[in-house]
């Protein structure tokens, strides 16, 4: 826990003088009660809210040095304490260690996490997904529970997804209890396409042997559920498929034309506005918790087939209702990526 600033410490003596107690100051701040104690007695003493001069060494760097720390850090968000440490050698003539930088810039909140990941979005695909989310972002349920939302996704036999852990002492990293083997191309994938929308689901398509192709894509797909799909929704029905070559290709284009099925057109490279990403990722949780079940290609299919129809319709409306707070969070990201 790092000590209150004098910003925090004057709030803290302000609080505690107004009534609360050392224990509710502590919640409000974020910090524990003995430092609340501290900084509050530390006021009564020196009538300052900076921390007394400490008995060690001096810093090695000074104000300034911190703010050139800083500054590097935000303006190169993925730059490493090694290279600011350089930098501030050569700039600045100053020398410290990688550690003395990291510990400066948790002095100000900054630490290092794992980024979060997206598409790479060129300025063309920023401005379509603005537009589009200004073009849908007061559309009601109603409009939203005609859209058959599709989409394709792979699934591996063995595919560790990241959040797997092991309970291990230390010097024990490289036992052979604690390893988490791979298996070279996940030990064999499927490919499946599906579609979801407010009030039902599409039955899971396999994508066997060799890739997509527009005419596959028509025969096995279009023709035997979307157009199937679409008589059960109505005339309002709308298609949503995102902008894959199979997708857009002229026969697919010239196909839904002739059989009047209504297309939305979607921003490419627009993963994070399409509600069935989020089924993928529940179908991926439920497939990963069956782990040691399958061993074949066979046994996969058949589990992908029973936790598709398994998953809640419920939990899919949620997602379709959400599809609002999607567009707002691309509006606020000016067309970048969200959150999503």
């Amino acid at each position: 826990m790092m000590p209150l600033t004098s910003e925090d410490s004057a709030r803290a003596v302000a609080l505690h003088d107004v009534g609360y107690s050392y224990r509710e100051v502590a919640d409000m701040l974020g910090s524990t009660k003995s430092s609340v104690e501290r900084a509050v007695a530390r006021f009564r003493e020196t009538g300052s809210y900076g921390r007394r001069p400490g008995s060690g060494r001096n810093r090695a760097t000074s104000a300034l040095d911190d703010r050139f720390i800083r500054v590097s850090a935000l303006r190169d968000r993925h730059t490493s304490a090694v290279v600011i440490r350089n930098d501030l050698e050569r700039v600045r003539q100053v020398a410290v260690n990688e550690i003395t930088v990291r510990r400066r810039l948790n002095e100000v909140n900054l630490r290092a996490r794992r980024p979060a990941t997206g598409p790479e979005l060129l300025r063309q695909h920023r401005v379509n997904r603005l537009l589009f989310s200004q073009e849908h972002i007061n559309w009601n349920l109603q409009e939203w529970r005609q859209v058959l939302f599709s989409d394709e996704s792979r699934f591996c036999l063995r595919s560790p997804d990241g959040r797997e852990r092991v309970w291990r002492r230390q010097g024990e990293r490289f036992a052979q209890c604690n390893f988490s083997e791979r298996v070279s191309f996940g030990g064999g994938s499927i490919m499946v396409w599906g579609g979801i929308s407010f009030d039902a689901r599409t039955a899971l398509v396999f994508i066997d042997r060799g890739t997509l192709t527009a005419r596959r894509y028509i025969d096995n797909i279009l023709e035997q559920h979307v157009a199937v799909f679409a008589q059960f929704v109505g005339n309002e029905f709308i298609f949503m498929h995102d902008n894959a070559r199979a997708h857009t290709a002229r026969i697919v284009t010239q196909y839904l034309e002739e059989v009047g099925i209504n297309v939305m057109r979607w921003p490419a490279r627009s993963p994070d506005i399409n509600p069935i990403e989020h089924v993928w990722d529940m179908l991926g949780r439920r497939i990963r918790k069956r782990r040691g079940q399958l061993f074949t290609i066979e046994q996969l299919r058949n589990a992908l087939e029973e936790e598709w129809a398994d998953i809640p319709q419920e939990d899919i409306q949620n997602l379709v209702r959400g599809m609002n707070r999607r567009l707002v969070a691309v509006i606020r990201a000016r067309g970048g990526n969200t959150r999503y």
